[in-house]
């Protein structure tokens, strides 16, 4: 397995120091054919935290508020019927790989009246113990690569089955321990970002199939933040800023039982990389006016942050056809006795040329008095063999105090 880590060891150390120009470089023959994945920094804060939105295709935008609403959209919690709750979230992530990489997230939150809930939340990435080595193969150190991030909201309803959220964010990304990277000293990453989020939340008024229905929408854009640097000749990579837009319904069959079902868009809001020029040796044209490559196709990616996400729109050197293929789809189902038992399945689809990240999820909950407990389990679909295959996922939730009753509200 040692060799497995050093593989991987190497690949994290390119993605987060190379130039941002440099580690985007794609050829028009891979453009055409196959391959144009958008990269970002600190990645871990798009892994999905709790089971039961991991075993609905890790959909959770717009689905029913809990304690995990941060991760997913923050104006969620304004709608929770529990005066206080706790997470707890584990993932044994890319077991595949390696056998010591480890996600953990833990989340609260606390509603001081009917409309409105403060929220926190604090979320850790361990990389195990990688060895690092030089280019001549001889090893430099061994160190263990970690990341966290803290964050705080606060939700409010704005009118009857509406809410706002926003959510502050640091991030602190250690991968290196400070050696040096192609004689250039590293150090740590760290970032601030903001989450923006809007809820549509309806149990009173509409019925399908002649059955009480709650009908939910959401809207997320998360991530918005700085560009986290590793070398100072860089200048820096793109936090994963991600906009989230889905909806979801549960209809209650009788007063046993009940379904759910909700599907999600999902699009990083980052430059895609694009073409650059080759000469006839396959190497890089570079401009001799700027110092900068050559663009053949596409769009220049080291630019501000809110132009890249503006960018981001319009920048594939693919045209609209590509710009589509950035748009992941996941959808899932859920089918609950009493809200003590749940059955759920899911299925997340990214393009070929994207990542090729296809999978169904399978999970299962149960609900005691004040204790949820959730499990989720991965199955890649794609045909490949893949490196979140066996994720198997583990979260429980703790509620406190008696429900909420939601009285509608005028818009101010």
């Amino acid at each position: 397995m040692n060799y497995l880590k050093r593989i991987f060891a190497t690949a994290m150390l390119f993605v987060f120091s190379c130039n941002l120009q440099a580690q985007n470089s794609i050829s028009s023959a891979q453009l055409l054919g196959q391959l144009n994945t958008i990269s970002t920094a600190v990645p871990f804060l798009r892994i999905t935290p709790d089971a039961r939105a991991a075993g609905m295709g890790e959909t959770g935008v717009a689905a029913a508020p809990d304690v995990y609403s941060m991760h997913w959209n923050v104006a969620k919690l304004a709608f929770a019927e529990k005066d206080y709750g706790v997470g707890l979230a584990y993932t044994p992530w890319l077991r595949a790989l390696v056998p010591d990489i480890n996600h953990g997230y833990l989340s609260a939150y606390m509603k001081p009246d009917s409309i409105s809930a403060f929220t926190a939340s604090a979320r850790y990435f361990s990389m195990g113990t990688i060895t690092y080595t030089s280019i001549t193969g001889a090893t430099i150190g061994q160190y263990q690569p970690r990341e966290f991030a803290f964050d705080v909201g606060y939700s409010r309803r704005i009118a009857a089955y509406w809410s706002l959220g926003i959510a502050a964010r640091y991030i602190h990304s250690d991968l290196t321990n400070g050696i040096t990277i192609a004689n250039k000293s590293s150090f740590t990453g760290r970032a601030v970002a903001a989450d923006l989020g809007a809820y549509y939340y309806d149990r009173d008024r509409v019925k399908l199939f002649g059955r009480p229905t709650v009908m939910m929408l959401g809207a997320a854009l998360t991530n918005i933040g700085n560009k986290i640097k590793y070398v100072d000749s860089t200048n820096g990579e793109f936090i994963p800023v991600n906009l989230r837009i889905g909806q979801g319904i549960r209809l209650k069959l009788g007063n046993a039982h009940s379904v759910s079902f909700q599907y999600e868009l999902n699009k990083l809001l980052v430059p895609t990389p694009p073409v650059y020029a080759l000469d006839s040796n396959g190497n890089r044209v570079v401009n001799p006016n700027t110092g900068k490559y050559v663009i053949a196709a596409g769009m220049d990616p080291d630019v501000p942050v809110p132009q890249g996400m503006m960018q981001s729109f319009y920048d594939a050197p693919g045209g609209a056809q590509e710009e589509i293929k950035e748009i992941n789809f996941s959808m899932g189902f859920e089918y609950s006795y009493l809200n003590y038992f749940s059955a759920r399945a899911g299925y997340f689809y990214e393009a070929r040329t994207k990542g090729n990240r296809q999978f169904v999820t399978v999970g299962a909950g149960t609900k005691f008095k004040f204790i949820s407990i959730d499990l989720a389990y991965l199955i890649p679909t794609n045909g490949q063999r893949s490196p979140l295959q066996n994720t198997l996922r583990f979260s429980v939730q703790f509620y406190f105090n008696h429900p909420h009753t939601l009285p509608p509200i005028k818009k101010p």
